[in-house]
């Protein structure tokens, strides 16, 4: 049972990242804006998702650069597929400073590599039973260009949406 529901929770994808702001100008200090768009399949026929917590943000080079923020608990039937479009955000996020200099320098060349993380409790609903509960760890890849190099769209005045539409890893 265990192997088959967590087999059944193995398929997110991040479809898109949208950057409102990333500015690192402040050594240390990064403020960003992103809204991402995240989808969530659920392939097996007998086996329901309740997410009873999730929470989205970004990292970079494993440091937590925005906020959590949670998306409300739902249930993902049979062969169903979720969509979620959170905003993150972090404001004057101290980063540490060995990783202040990389950052500025990967922006100035024209790509940040950061991933998205969605962190969670899941439980799985097969007939009427129903599991206890599981952390669910998702991992998305997130290659973000600027300047010249920038392969998004220009959305809005200041906004740039990128396209990515990229599996994630996933565990629990």
């Amino acid at each position: 049972m265990e192997k088959a529901a967590a087999d059944s929770s193995k398929s997110f994808i991040l479809q898109d990242t949208t950057v409102y702001a990333f500015n690192a100008s402040t050594p240390n200090f990064l403020t960003s804006n992103f809204q991402v768009t995240i989808s969530s399949r659920n392939p097996n026929d007998r086996i329901g998702i309740y997410y009873d917590r999730l929470d989205v943000y970004a990292t970079y080079r494993n440091q937590q650069i925005t906020l959590r923020t949670a998306i409300p608990p739902t249930y993902q039937g049979h062969n169903e597929i979720n969509v979620w479009s959170p905003f993150i955000y972090g404001n004057m996020v101290p980063i540490a400073p060995s990783f202040s200099v990389p950052l500025v320098a990967e922006q100035a060349a024209g790509s940040v590599f950061l991933l998205i993380k969605i962190d969670g409790r899941v439980r799985w609903k097969v007939g009427t039973f129903i599991s206890g509960r599981y952390h669910l760890y998702v991992r998305c890849p997130a290659y973000i260009t600027f300047g010249s190099q920038s392969t998004g769209v220009i959305v809005g005045e200041n906004a740039v949406k990128f396209q990515f539409v990229t599996r994630c890893s996933v565990s629990v």
